[in-house]
């Protein structure tokens, strides 16, 4: 009887994410993942922006779930992005910027400051950007993708960035290593 009371208290201290499969979500449930779970921020100033660890699985499951869910307003993602993540999933991670408007991202000194401020610090050790997927007028995300340096014994990962466009543009955001936990492993 004791051990039916453990499980059961552990199963209700559980968050949802780890209690039931995606296809048991609701839609607040999905939302809640994709843009308030340990993977998902919203970063200020103002314009705040949402930012998300998008290979993050937890990310990936609610992404897939909207698109079959809500097939006329969730749009597939671009392809060459999703050829890239399969290809190179076990060396790299990708942190998402959702951007408000696009005004200024084509200027070339913008880019290259961009390209050369945006960087991840991992327990003193800073890693830069090794690739991106600028956002579009159709696709208004911007993907950094950077090394797969983070491990579980890790306290935090500081993302240092420099959105070009923005006003305000230079941001930081902190995610906890042992919040992004999925099924027991660091989901990132």
């Amino acid at each position: 009887m004791m051990r039916a009371l453990v499980a059961v208290l552990f199963f209700l201290g559980q968050s949802f994410w780890e209690a039931k499969p995606p296809e048991k979500w609701s839609e607040a449930e999905i939302d809640t993942v994709r843009r308030a779970s340990p993977w998902a921020q919203t970063i200020g100033p103002s314009p705040e922006v949402l930012v998300w660890l998008a290979t993050a699985e937890p990310i990936r499951e609610a992404e897939a779930e909207a698109r079959l869910r809500f097939k006329h307003t969730e749009k597939e993602p671009d392809p060459d992005y999703a050829g890239y993540v399969t290809e190179h999933g076990d060396e790299i991670f990708v942190l998402a910027v959702a951007y408000p408007r696009l005004s200024g991202l084509g200027v070339a000194e913008e880019q290259k400051r961009m390209e050369d401020e945006c960087s991840m610090v991992v327990d003193h050790r800073t890693y830069h950007i090794v690739g991106h997927f600028p956002p579009t007028q159709s696709d208004p995300v911007l993907r950094l993708v950077f090394p797969r340096r983070v491990k579980e014994s890790d306290k935090a990962v500081d993302f240092v960035l420099y959105l070009a466009g923005l006003p305000f543009p230079e941001r930081q955001v902190e995610f906890r290593v042992k919040d992004l936990r999925f099924h027991g492993k660091l989901s990132m």
